[in-house]
Parts: C-alpha cells; structure tokens; sequence
C-alpha cells in the first residue's frame, strides 16, 4: 500500500513537473512564432514596396525619360513634350497599373500630371520627397478607401536626364496594391503553414525534451529519495527510514494494539570481516537481510541500522506473539550458510522494546532496545525483552571500557581467591582466582559490572594477561610458602580464539617458574566460540605441556562438550543453579549423577559450585562429586587473607 501511494505520488508530481514543462517550453515557441510572424509581414510589406518601386523605375526609364527628352523640369515642359507624356503613360493608366501620376520639378511644381491637375502631392518637405529628390526612390504604402483593399503604393521615384544622367525631377506613382496583396497573400499562407509545421514540430520536440527530462529528474529524484532512506549494500531502510517508519507505526496503532521494536546485532561478525576479508562480510550481510525477509510478515519492516546491527517493527502484536515471531526470524538467521566455501552459523543478540508499554518515543523505544540486546550480549538470552531501568545501557558499557582501560594502566585491579576443597578429606587442593576491581569511586566491583563490557572489546586480552601474570605470581609465593595448591584462572573465548594465546601462558609460565600442572584453565562461558578449531588447537597445546583444563558453570552456557571434542578435560564444574536445590529437586538430583557419571567416564573429575551447607556438601560427596567450592567453606579473599584457608579443612 505504501508503495502504491508512493507511486500515485510520483505519478502527481511528474505530470505537474510535464504541464509546467510543457507550458515554459510554449512560451518561447509562440513568442518565436509572433516574431516570426511579425517578420514575415514586414518581409511580404517591403517585397510589395520593392515591387512599386521596380515597377516605378520601368515606367520612368522607358515611358517618362524619353518623352521629356533632356528637358528642363524648372521651366516647364512644351505642349509636345506633354502629348509625348500623355501617349506614354494613357495605356498604364488605362490598364489601371497606374492609378494617379504627377511629376514634378525639384521646387514640388506639378510639371505633369494624368488628370491635368496643378497642385498636390507630397509635400517638398517630405523625407520621401527629399530622398527622391537626391536620387533616391522610396515606396510606401498609404491607405485609400476608395482604392481596392483600401490601401495603395506611392512610390517617389526620381526622373534621370539620359545625357547627363542626373535626376531632372520626381516621378510621383500611385499603384494599385491589391493584385500584389493577392500574391503576397498567397505567399504567405504558404510561409505560415511551413511556419506553423515547424513551430509545430519544434514544440513537439521541446515536449518530448520536456517529457524526457521530466521523467529523467523524476527518476532521479526517485533514486535520491531511495538513496538518501536505504542502506546502499542491503536495500533495506536506514537508520533515518527506520525511524520515520517506526514513529508512524508506534502513532497510528489501530484498535490500540501495540507492537515491538526490536535491534537485532550479529555475533562475531567482526571476525567474518577479519578472516574471510570484508567482501565476505557484505555478502553476509546480503544473505541476512534476504533471511529477515523471509521470515517477517508482510507489514513488518526490517532496517540496516549501520554495521552489523539491525531494527525490526513488528505492529499488531502481543508479547507472546512477538516472542514466537522472533523464534522464527533467529531460527532463519541461524542457519548453516557458505561463504567462501567455508560454512558459517551466525548467531544474533535480540533486544525487545514493547509499545506502547516501554514508551511511545521512538528514540526511547531504541535505547531500550539497545540495553535488552546488550543483556542478552551478557549471556542472558539470544532474545531478552526490556526489563526495565537496571538493564545496562551500551552507553554504559563505553563509560566502563574507557575506565577498564585507565584501571588497568593504574593497577586498580586485584585479584580474590577461593578455595576448593577436595571432598575425599576435607583439604585445600587449589583456588581460583576472581578478579575485583578497586574503583576510584564506586568501590570494589565483582566481575558482573566490567567482564561483560571487556568481552565485547579487545579489554578482555589484556585483562586475561593481567589476571594470569598477578596468579601465577601469588601462586610462586604461597609454593615457597609450602602450600603445593593449584591456581584455577578463567579463560575468554575470545581468548582462545586468539593464535597468540597459547605462546602467551608458556612464556608467563617459563617467566614465573610454576609447573605446569599447578594451573588450570577454566572456560568460561559467557560468549560462544566461534572458529572452534583454533580453540581446540590452543586448548591441546596447553594440555600438552602440562596445563589442566575445566568448563566452568557446566551446563548453562554456550561451550559444550560436543564443541570441544578431542580436548583432554581434566575438569568439569556443575554451576550452582543445579547444586542449591538438590536437596529437594529430583530433577537437580539427576541433572548432578549424570553430569558426575560423563565427566568419570572422559577421565574428568568433577567439581560442584556454590555449596553453602553441611547437608549439600553431604550430598554431593555421595553423588560422586570429588571437590567441592562455596561459602560453606570460604568466600573468594584477598590475597593477605589466603594463608588463612587451610583452616576450612
């Protein structure tokens, strides 16, 4: 419908555009057609002139000049001379080519004339007088009521002595202008149906230039319309479309249904740039934008909003509709494609802003879209729906990563350790290392405020060798303590992703001195590994020098055993969301003997989270668990404060 009323739209526009093309390029035309007109009227006027005058000169050559014989116009003319002019001009005159005709001396005297009369005629002091009077003769037409047409031709035509050749006197003519006016008339009517034809078809190719240009800038009007409202690579709407669009569709809800707004961000799209070049990356993009289409309905919009980020608008829906809906489009997006010959599953991070539940602000609705989807970012959910003011705001996340980067150069990090307790006797056989941060202003923060924000950045890198360098520096100290106690450390997957890794923890290994089986590398599981092979890789060349290898948080993340396949695990540990209500929970109960059973058969031993009773611990040691961590036995404590837990035995 939209592109429909677009279309009329278009359509209005151009044929307003044409008409006033059409009547602009008229303008012209007819003034050209008047001047030329005009022209040629004065064309066909001084052609009847030059006529009289041609036809003045013969009767004052062959007529006139020899009956006058040289004679002298001042003194008059004798009574033969007078029969000689009589004889001469009688048959003009009576033919009518002639109507009236006087000469006369250069003193305006009428020396001769057809009618006998004495007196008349131009006055000396006429222009057309003096002209002829020097040798010069003019025509012109004047009007004559009685004369037909009503207009005849007076030519002053001057009479030349043919001994001397100099003018005696002026041939006074008046000529009778119809016959010429037929003529003329004549030619004329030829001349203005040519004239017409080619103003005609001068016109007709101004129109068709009009039309040309009017349809050429309609089209490009068009394209920079489209241009200036779509992505260039996708087609879809841009960031400006999508908000004209979804500021409409939140303003006219019909029946008051409500609907989403929604920011879909592709994970990992940065890596698809990085190894398969960036033409594999629009191509992505390509296939993406043909997938969202086919799975939104027809009255959804799908918008580029810049990068790898897109806004959906899903109108006329309830919440549990949209849910379903977006369970579509992600199943769609995450399907198995090849780029490059290389087959690629990408996943997407939704975030949901309801309306007009979560405001009716376009840029409002946006923003709370933006913080859902950085929460599922988090590792909440691949779909999360606003929640509320304490979703973190991406902008947030920027505040965070510009202060990480300060309080890394600042040493404001420290690390805590807890214990874990191994459950066959009750001792210390390790801790894992937890990192705080020693805000300026905010005080100590758990790693919930600032590791999300570092894993969407390149922090994580350099905040992974920091927590390495300062562990396997305290575990050097509390060794030569005599404490013989593992360090546990948690691992990014971004991490593993990297090819320098691996070389990174041998050299803080070989720089420390720490064997090799005194560190475990726990992966956590807050972001999906997405080149696995890599992360297989650096994972059994740690194993092959000697370094332990855990899943943290089993069972609740994206890392699974099925992606790490061919990884020697030396440990896996089961998250405390399933260790806190195995007491009363069947369920818990059996999700906590089968994951003990998988991990005794790949040769893993098992370690269970969160134990903060007597009873739990009981439980969990008769289940098969073999260490076990929690505040039964010690919270995560600074480093002063570590001696102090071998007293948890």
């Amino acid at each position: 419908m939209r592109r429909r009323r677009s279309a009329r739209r278009e359509t209005r526009s151009g044929s307003r555009l044409f008409a006033t093309y059409a009547v602009a390029s008229l303008l012209p035309v007819g003034a050209l057609g008047l001047l030329l007109l005009s022209g040629t009227r004065d064309d066909a006027t001084k052609q009847g002139q030059d006529q009289g005058k041609a036809q003045a000169a013969v009767i004052a050559e062959m007529a006139i000049a020899p009956a006058l014989d040289d004679a002298d116009l001042t003194r008059g003319v004798t009574a033969g001379q007078r029969d000689s002019l009589a004889k001469a001009t009688d048959l003009a005159l009576y033919h009518g080519s002639v109507l009236r005709m006087r000469l006369r001396n250069f003193n305006g005297q009428v020396i001769f004339s057809d009618d006998g009369s004495t007196s008349g005629g131009v006055p000396v002091g006429d222009p057309a007088f003096q002209s002829a009077s020097n040798g010069t003769a003019t025509a012109t037409l004047v009007k004559d009521p009685e004369a037909p047409g009503g207009q005849i031709i007076r030519v002053l035509q001057p009479i030349f002595a043919r001994a001397s050749g100099e003018a005696i006197g002026v041939l006074e003519l008046y000529l009778p202008y119809d016959k010429i006016a037929a003529r003329l008339h004549e030619q004329m009517t030829v001349t203005y149906r040519r004239l017409g034809i080619g103003l005609g078809l001068l016109y007709l190719a101004m129109g068709l230039i009009s039309w040309s240009t009017t349809r050429s800038l309609r089209r490009y009007a068009a394209r920079q319309e489209h241009e200036a409202l779509h992505d260039g690579l996708t087609g879809l709407p841009n960031r400006e479309a999508f908000r004209q669009r979804a500021s409409a569709a939140v303003t006219d809800r019909r029946d008051g249904a409500g609907g989403a707004v929604v920011v879909v961000d592709l994970n990992r799209f940065k890596e698809v740039n990085d190894t398969l070049g960036h033409h594999a990356g629009d191509e992505l993009l390509r296939v993406i934008t043909a997938r969202l289409r086919t799975a939104l309905r027809t009255e959804d919009t799908a918008a580029r909003l810049g990068g790898d980020e897109f806004a959906l608008i899903l109108p006329g829906l309830d919440p549990p509709d949209v849910r379903a809906l977006l369970e579509r489009v992600r199943a769609e997006l995450t399907r198995e494609m090849v780029l490059d010959g290389v087959p690629l599953t990408i996943e997407a991070s939704f975030g949901v802003a309801l309306y007009p539940a979560h405001g009716e602000d376009v840029e409002q609705l946006l923003r709370h879209a933006d913080a859902a989807m950085y929460q599922g970012k988090r590792g909440a959910a691949d779909i999360v729906v606003y929640a509320g003011e304490r979703m973190a705001h991406p902008t947030q996340w920027l505040v965070v990563q510009a202060e990480l980067r300060h309080a890394l150069e600042r040493d404001e990090l420290v690390l805590y350790y807890q214990p874990k307790i191994r459950l066959a006797d009750g001792a210390v056989c390790g801790v894992e290392a937890l990192v705080r941060w020693q805000h300026p202003e905010r005080g100590l923060l758990p790693p919930s405020e600032f590791l999300p924000a570092a894993e969407q950045s390149g922090l994580i890198e350099p905040l992974t060798t920091w927590v390495l360098r300062r562990a396997l520096a305290d575990q050097r100290e509390w060794t030569a303590a005599g404490r013989d106690w593992t360090v546990s450390v948690n691992v990014s997957a971004r991490n593993l992703e990297s090819a320098e890794f691996g070389p990174l923890v041998v050299g803080l290994i070989e720089e420390f001195g720490v064997a090799p089986g005194r560190l475990t590398m726990e992966i956590t599981e807050t972001a999906a590994i997405v080149d696995v092979e890599i992360a297989r890789q650096a994972l059994r060349a740690l194993s092959a020098l000697g370094v332990g290898l855990s899943i943290d948080d089993f069972g609740t993340g994206y890392t699974s055993l099925a992606r790490l396949r061919g990884v020697p695990l030396t440990e896996l540990k089961i998250d405390r969301t399933f260790v806190d209500g195995v007491l009363a929970d069947p369920e818990n109960q059996a999700i906590v003997r089968s994951v003990v059973t998988l991990a005794h058969g790949l040769g893993c031993r098992v370690t269970a989270e969160g134990v903060e009773t007597a009873e739990v611990a009981a439980w969990i040691a008769e289940s098969g668990c073999d260490e076990a961590q929690g505040y039964l036995y010690s919270r995560p404590v600074p480093w002063a404060d570590v001696p102090m837990m071998e007293e948890v035995r």
